[in-house]
């Protein structure tokens, strides 16, 4: 227990404890009365901050008892500790100051992909914004080199950042404010609870709703909510808000709510035979984030998650317990047979063979990323257009499948990837440098081998003679059927 967390104890302690309510989750969580010292927080700032006081005051920490003091309350050895009003509190309330009362929702939450969202810093997705968009122009106490105001204001706002604290205590402006939900926090816990419960109402009622996760899970390389508005389940919610029953304390698809499921029915909420899980990927039985779709259990283990104690079969019983609340055992079973076969289609179609070019290809470019137009092709084939194909299928919308996925992959992959590695072959093929020459020629082996597998072979000319038979056939039967309308 950090510092911080010994004194709001105690201070909790002091005031008293009433018994646990069944929304807590666990963990000390109603107090007989609001505190004094919270008491003087609220005389302030009902006046100051009229509207933070009204969020607080339809929130169940209000009916609770649970104030601004129980929450904000700081050591000074803290390192966000600063002095307010004759008090020592903190701008920031961490997962860990959060667990003193929901423990389990906190624990689920630290062992999922969400809490581990900032570790996105450094990776290729950063020097994006870092470098190739950005510069080192945001000068702060906490950056006093410099860092870019396109991380700050794009990328971090959704991963989190590492929440860097000035000397007098107050936060760097770089670095605050951000609900980001893997923010790093000064008391080096991971996490940010409001990226889904926005202060200061912590309403159950928002987070259910799909508007919430499009917050991040929207765009270009992740359009999870337009996917759902598109998707039938979408079509359903939006169609039957009113019979939702979001705000209700026992939200179990089936008996509380029937209508649509949302992104929380799916990946988070209780059914008949499941509790809550604040570990969204405990129902996933792909993770479509990489290059090539692996098995959830395998991308937590890079992690060191405790997912990857839980297989992808297990995970995906857990999602078919939630989908046969609405549908039958046939269709569901068909529908993951489609899904899957998607992910196969894309997986070994395009996504295997184009990692292996880009390698072959290296050796034969700039050696710096995003440096050379090859680099940003292939990106948005499997960052873009390959996730859109991936999360479309996941999630049931059809347009994101096709044109905005593997339509867009097809094409740049023909018109623009494959051309572009033609082209290094024959601008190196010649070369008097025995690496580059040598490196053209395995890459022209790796593409003519490529091009004459059963995936590609249409694109040289070389379509299989059954195949292009029974192509002209159905062409002509289309032609046959409308031509006389």
């Amino acid at each position: 227990m950090s510092t911080r967390s010994r004194v709001i104890a105690l201070t909790w302690s002091l005031v008293g404890v009433c018994a646990v309510p069944a929304w807590a989750g666990g963990g000390p969580s109603g107090l007989e009365e609001l505190s004094k010292k919270s008491q003087a927080c609220i005389e302030c700032h009902k006046d100051q901050n009229p509207s933070l006081y009204q969020q607080w005051g339809s929130s169940k920490h209000f009916r609770a008892n649970v104030g601004c003091y129980e929450c904000h309350a700081a050591d000074p050895a803290d390192p966000d500790a600063y002095e307010h009003a004759g008090e020592t509190i903190s701008v920031i309330v961490s997962p860990q100051d959060c667990s003193r009362c929901h423990a389990k929702e906190v624990r689920e939450f630290v062992g999922s992909h969400h809490s581990k969202a900032a570790r996105i810093l450094g990776s290729l997705d950063n020097v994006l914004a870092e470098v190739v968009e950005g510069n080192k122009g945001f000068v702060t106490k906490g950056f006093p080199k410099g860092t870019s105001a396109a991380a700050v204001d794009g990328c971090w706002q959704c991963h989190g950042s590492q929440v860097k604290v000035e000397p007098d205590g107050q936060l760097d402006p770089a670095t605050w404010p951000n609900t980001g939900i893997g923010r790093i926090n000064p008391d080096g816990s991971e996490g940010s609870c409001a990226a889904c419960h926005s202060r200061h109402s912590f309403s159950v009622e928002q987070a259910r709703h799909p508007d919430t996760c499009g917050k991040c899970h929207m765009g270009p390389d992740h359009p999870q909510k337009e996917i759902y508005e598109e998707s039938k389940h979408g079509i359903a919610f939006f169609a039957n808000v009113s019979r939702m029953n979001l705000g209700n304390a026992k939200w179990v698809v089936g008996e509380d709510y029937s209508a649509a499921p949302t992104c929380a029915t799916c990946h988070m909420s209780e059914t008949k035979k499941q509790k809550v899980t604040h570990d969204v990927g405990m129902r996933i039985s792909w993770n479509n984030r990489p290059a090539v779709s692996v098995r959830p259990e395998i991308a937590d283990k890079k992690m060191d998650l405790p997912g990857q104690a839980m297989p992808w079969d297990a995970r995906r019983s857990n999602m078919k317990d939630v989908c046969f609340s609405c549908h039958s055992t046939k269709w569901v079973e068909n529908w993951f047979v489609q899904y899957d076969e998607l992910i196969e289609l894309y997986n070994e179609k395009f996504a295997k063979p184009g990692l292996a070019l880009y390698a072959a290809a290296k050796p034969l470019i700039k050696p710096v990323e995003f440096g050379n137009k090859i680099d940003f092709v292939w990106y948005e084939i499997w960052h873009h257009e390959g996730r859109r194909a991936r999360h479309g299928a996941a999630m049931m919308g059809p347009d994101y499948t096709h044109w905005h996925g593997t339509y867009e992959v097809a094409k740049h992959w023909y018109s623009e990837y494959i051309p572009g590695l033609e082209e290094l072959v024959q601008a190196n093929i010649g070369s008097t440098d025995p690496a580059k020459k040598d490196a053209a020629e395995k890459l022209k082996a790796l593409l003519d081998q490529t091009l004459a597998s059963d995936d590609h072979r249409w694109y040289t000319g070389n379509m299989d003679p059954e195949e292009k038979a029974a192509r002209a056939k159905a062409a002509a039967e289309f032609k046959a059927r409308y031509e006389n309308k």
